[in-house]
């Protein structure tokens, strides 16, 4: 049943465009106790139907910028190629702690990107306030 509930919350997040695989994997490692070398690849193999009904559904509502996504597409698959080859070669305790860092990152670009979009909601209301008493 964990399971289950690990890829429904993982494919919403990943269909909302924030990388389902980022807590697809922290799951698949802390909850279930999967090497992160496993979990890794388990999330590459969870990734293409999930990326697939994304596109299509972008595709629909003509949110894609083919020429572009197509571009940046070549150069991800050479970076993932990259990539896989340094994974397979890096100690586990070694990824799990690069994964960790990565995390962080992402924890604290949330938290800033919060912080501005708050701080420019205060300066439009601020704006908006001085425009109605002139």
């Amino acid at each position: 049943m964990i399971k289950i509930l690990i890829g429904i919350v993982s494919g919403i997040v990943s269909g909302t465009g924030m990388g389902g695989g980022t807590i697809l994997i922290f799951m698949l490692t802390v909850v279930c106790n999967i090497d992160q070398h496993i979990a890794q690849a388990t999330n590459l193999i969870f990734f293409i139907p999930t990326s697939i009904m994304a596109i299509i559904v972008n595709l629909k509502n003509k949110n894609i910028n083919l020429k572009l996504g197509i571009y940046i597409a070549i150069f991800g698959i050479l970076g993932a190629i990259i990539g896989a080859n340094i994974a397979i070669y890096t100690d586990v305790n070694v990824l799990k702690k690069y994964f960790g860092g990565f995390l962080v990152i992402i924890v604290f670009h949330e938290i800033y990107s919060i912080f501005k979009e708050y701080k420019n909601e205060k300066n439009d209301n601020n704006i908006l306030k001085k425009e109605k008493e002139d």
